[in-house]
């Protein structure tokens, strides 16, 4: 592996039990598929090439970002660097047609590719889904393989018939014969909430779950049930959603998104709160809240998206940063809970 300039970004620790170690910092990959704000072909591959100049080697993707664009960019863009040198996820769950509606933005997603989802666990949609997006992404080897949005959070009442989709209709099956004949190195789950996890892990040996926006600096519940129980069986998780969808990034004079949508007024409120103290140790809040989660052994790499060179660079600067002890002590003080670990001076 080439040598890395940004010690703490390229530290690496192991998913699950497998012989397979991802950096701290990884990148997520929706703001490149035009998530909120379109960007051109030049301005994606520039964010993935700073990426790789920082030292992140772990990349993760999905069909679902921008209907299929995301792995088209990034793999397009990841074809110029050695396959043995960095770590690759996608996703599965859906598989994707030509559009046959217009594309209303209810996603965030702009100018997305003309391609709509259907919905599939089952074992042949599983299938199916890896070799499309070995195809779109044009490599054969993708490490990790992620069911993804499976859960309440995504489907609601229909939950039930998805999730009986991977059980009875083989699309857990499908994750073990991907995994015992060596086509992925690992398996998991890519959801935004906890429960779906705890569900698939009493039915399922995952290795590692993609988790978005369950431990931050504004959410913490996790230590309650999931995060005891992924160690207790060796289960990683890679954190997204650091920034809780954009507040945590520059605080109550920025992105004032939470949760995918506008951030209500106890949140905001919340957040003054943690920039004053941020301020107080002349901590950047981007950087508490990127360092954060990382400090939990449970976690194995905080995935951070870039819609530039520019943010990419920012966001690394911002994990790299020495953050004094004081800051947590007085973080605990009231706005994170007194179990979570924080990161040593």
């Amino acid at each position: 592996m080439t040598e890395a300039v940004n010690p703490k970004v390229s530290l690496q620790r192991g998913i699950g039990g497998r012989e397979l170690k991802v950096t701290g910092l990884g990148l997520g990959t929706a703001p490149i598929a035009g998530l909120y704000r379109d960007l051109s072909d030049e301005e994606a591959q520039a964010t993935i090439d700073a990426a790789w100049d920082a030292g992140i080697r772990y990349f993760d993707t999905a069909p679902h970002y921008g209907h299929t664009k995301a792995e088209h960019r990034l793999g397009h863009a990841l074809r110029r660097y050695p396959r043995n040198e960095y770590v690759l996820s996608t996703k599965v769950g859906r598989h994707f047609v030509p559009r046959t509606h217009p594309y209303d933005g209810s996603e965030g997603w702009q100018n997305p590719l003309p391609f709509e989802a259907i919905f599939d666990y089952t074992r042949d949609g599983i299938l199916r889904s890896f070799e499309d997006s070995q195809q779109r992404l044009g490599l054969i080897d993708i490490d990790i393989l992620l069911v993804h949005d499976i859960g309440r959070y995504t489907h609601g009442d229909r939950n039930a018939h998805y999730w009986k989709q991977l059980t009875e209709g083989g699309g857990f099956r499908a994750l073990d014969e991907l995994r015992s004949s060596g086509a992925v190195k690992a398996v998991g789950l890519g959801v935004n909430e906890s429960a779906a996890i705890l569900e698939a892990m009493a039915e399922f040996d995952i290795d590692c779950a993609l988790l978005a926006g369950r431990y931050t600096l504004l959410e913490q519940q996790t230590l309650n049930d999931l995060l005891p129980e992924c160690e207790g069986r060796h289960v990683s998780i890679l954190l997204g959603g650091a920034f809780n969808s954009g507040i945590l990034a520059r605080g109550v004079q920025g992105d004032l998104k939470f949760n995918y949508a506008d951030a209500p007024q106890e949140i905001i409120d919340r957040v003054a709160r943690l920039e004053a103290i941020c301020r107080v140790h002349e901590a950047p809040l981007a950087a508490a809240a990127l360092q954060f989660p990382y400090a939990h052994p449970a976690v194995a790499s905080v995935l951070t998206g870039a819609r530039s060179a520019t943010e990419l660079r920012e966001n690394v600067a911002s994990f790299e940063r020495k953050l004094p002890a004081a800051l947590w002590k007085a973080l605990r003080e009231g706005l994170l809970d007194p179990r979570a670990p924080v990161p040593k001076d």
